[in-house]
């Protein structure tokens, strides 16, 4: 306990975000939840907000309930009265941050996808490492859907074999909030800060998603890029994931892809077909995945997040997929929340993840996903690109089998 702590029975872990904007808001609730539904070892405490702009930080501080406010990163990285550096971000900075706070000896909670280039996650995974060991710290990155109550029972159902050999793999990830030709420029349509566009964004979560689920990693792609709209009126209103624009003729540049489609061969033998679009009217947040074994299926869509769809081909085949409604207390997390039958929401995966990222700190479980996982992500981003660009078939992933989740 440091000088100045009050005599509580749990410690406290201090807590300082880097981001103001659609991720640090939703962070923010999660570090106050988590504390008063679940038992943890350490009381996070929001102790610092780092922004851009001084107005716009002090009301998210004021707002989310931070004690203090800043906007210097360096600020955070340097106070020895910080635990955990949370990085809320665009992916252009991920890397200098995070290393800067490992070698402070911080913990790091990093918003995927990890970074921008194959480069950088390999950087920051061996920094991991080497924090780690030196002073135990902890890493890990926000790929959030792991913490779906749904997603997270269908990998125990796939860990005990109920669907058997898998087969097939099949993702997509669609939204349409830049289906307007007119909808406003935004920081993720920017290659230099964004890295990719629907592919690092939303595809990143597939990727993830599916080597989590089928315990298998993508060794190869065939990958196309499509960019339908190569420019977009400035913003001059920042509201959710876009905003709008005071003058469309006033346009910047799109210099990301709007949409990509992807085959994969896995190491373990399934074959994948991946999508992933910002541009699919109609269609605001579906995160889908389906898995095809020799014994059965599973199926998931978030637009229906409560719910699993489970096959089993042992049984009489005439009774299709079975609907599970996964809000029972035995169910992955579900428990701590509403009784019996009432569904959680998008926000409840943060505070998931903030729970697993406080035990992971306390040496209760391990960090998962850990930056050497959020790494071999980023190795199929980059494989998928260079598939796209050089219209190749099976570009190889290079996936090192001696790199394991980060302890």
């Amino acid at each position: 306990m440091r000088k100045g702590d009050t005599m509580t029975s749990t410690p406290p872990l201090r807590i300082a975000m880097i981001g103001t904007g659609f991720m640090g808001r939703i962070h923010s609730q999660a570090w106050s939840t988590a504390p008063r539904f679940f038992d943890l070892p350490f009381q996070p405490q929001s102790a610092l907000i780092v922004g851009r702009r001084q107005d716009a930080t002090a009301d998210a501080a004021a707002r989310w309930g931070w004690a203090e406010h800043s906007l210097d990163w360096r600020d955070a990285v340097e106070r020895d009265d910080i635990d955990v550096i949370d990085i809320c971000t665009p992916g252009d900075t991920h890397a200098e941050i995070a290393l800067a706070a490992l070698a402070a000896g911080k913990h790091v909670l990093c918003e995927k996808p990890l970074a921008n280039t194959v480069a950088e996650a390999q950087q920051m995974t061996a920094a991991a490492l080497e924090a780690s060991e030196r002073t135990g710290a902890v890493a890990m990155c926000g790929f959030s859907y792991r913490r779906t109550p749904a997603l997270a029972l269908a990998r125990q159902l796939i860990a005990e074999g109920r669907i058997g050999e898998i087969r097939h793999v099949r993702a997509q990830y669609l939204q349409d909030w830049l289906s307007d030709p007119d909808s406003p420029h935004t920081w993720r349509l920017d290659r230099d800060r964004a890295g990719t566009g629907a592919l690092g964004d939303i595809g990143a979560h597939s990727i993830d998603t599916a080597q989590w689920l089928s315990g298998q990693r993508i060794a190869s792609v065939s990958a196309a890029l499509r960019t339908f709209v190569g420019s977009r009126p400035r913003r001059s209103n920042v509201e959710g994931l876009g905003g709008s624009a005071a003058d469309i003729a006033d346009r910047l540049p799109v210099t990301v892809d709007d949409a990509v489609a992807f085959t994969a061969h896995f190491d373990g033998g399934a074959l994948g077909v991946f999508e992933a679009t910002r541009m699919a009217t109609g269609r605001r947040n579906a995160n889908r995945i389906e898995i095809n074994g020799d014994r059965g299926s599973i199926a998931f869509d978030f637009e229906r997040m409560n719910e699993l769809e489970v096959y089993d081909a042992t049984q009489d085949a005439a009774q299709g997929f079975r609907r599970v409604q996964v809000t029972e207390a035995q169910h992955p997390y579900a428990g701590a929340w509403w009784p019996a039958g009432h569904g959680l929401g998008y926000e409840h995966l943060f505070t998931h993840q903030v729970v697993d990222f406080v035990r992971a700190v306390a040496g209760e479980q391990s960090a998962t996903p850990g930056f050497a996982e959020a790494a071999q992500v980023q190795r199929v981003l980059d494989a998928v690109e260079r598939s796209a660009a050089h219209d190749s078939i099976g570009t190889p992933v290079d996936a090192d089998p001696t790199e394991g989740d980060l302890r």
